[in-house]
Order: C-alpha cells, then sequence, then structure tokens
C-alpha cells in the first residue's frame, strides 16, 4: 500500500523494492511519532546526479550514498503531544554506490537502501553525526 504524500521514485536502471521504501517511511513516520500526513519525496538517482548534489550540497568530490534535505524542520512529537504537520523533505539515494556497500555490509541491496532510507529520515528530523543525543 502505498501512502499518497510519501513519493518514491527510482530515476535508475537498478531494479530496487520501491514499494519496501515507501512502506518503511509509513513506519517510521509513526515510530518516531511524526503525523501520518506529513510530505516525504525518495529519490533513487545515478551515480553522475548524486555526485553532482554531493559537490553542490556537501562541498564533496564523488558520490555517496543518500543526501538529506529537511523543509520545515520537523521533530518527533512528544509522547501525548499532537505531531506537527509538514513537508518532512527529500532523501536522496544511489543504488549504484549503495550496491558496494551492501556486499561490504553483507546485505541486499534492498536491505543496503532501507538502511541509508532511515539514517537519512533520521538527518531530517533533527539527527546528526557531530550530537550525542
Amino acid at each position: 500500500m502505498t501512502h499518497s504524500l510519501i513519493s518514491v521514485t527510482n530515476e535508475t536502471d537498478i531494479a530496487c523494492d520501491t514499494g519496501a521504501l515507501d512502506r518503511l517511511a509509513v513506519f517510521l513516520l509513526d515510530r518516531l511519532r511524526l503525523h501520518p500526513d506529513c510530505e516525504l519525496a525518495i529519490t533513487l538517482i545515478d551515480e553522475e546526479r548524486m555526485t553532482d548534489l554531493h559537490v553542490e550540497w556537501m562541498d564533496e568530490p564523488g558520490p555517496t550514498d543518500v543526501l538529506s534535505f529537511p523543509m520545515d524542520e520537523l521533530r518527533s512529537a512528544e509522547p501525548g503531544e499532537v505531531a506537527e504537520q509538514g513537508v518532512v523533505g527529500d532523501i536522496a539515494m544511489c543504488p549504484a554506490f549503495a550496491a558496494v556497500q551492501a556486499i561490504e555490509h553483507g546485505r541486499s541491496l534492498d536491505a543496503e537502501l532501507q538502511f541509508l532510507m532511515t539514517h537519512g529520515f533520521l538527518h531530517l528530523i533533527g539527527y546528526d553525526h557531530g550530537e550525542p543525543d
């Protein structure tokens, strides 16, 4: 079942389980206490496009596995609090890059993409690599 406000698009020639990514996004919205009608876009892109985004937004050379672009800076609601509706943001993932990592991690490509999507989603709601919290 797809969620009308979640968009999962595969712009590559690599076969990926986009339905699993959609279901994971719905799960994460619920588990991380975000409004069920939040908007989220997940796009699978090729290495050339990912390289362009990586250079433009992170000033880093070459492709990467996942990039997150938060929109409304939504955060998890406190227990008992009503979650705010809005646009969570965009997640761009590169299956070609992720395929190499999947082998290194002993996972299938789809499992690696689900791992990366979860990582990217956490970035969208304010988690980062610099702060222990």
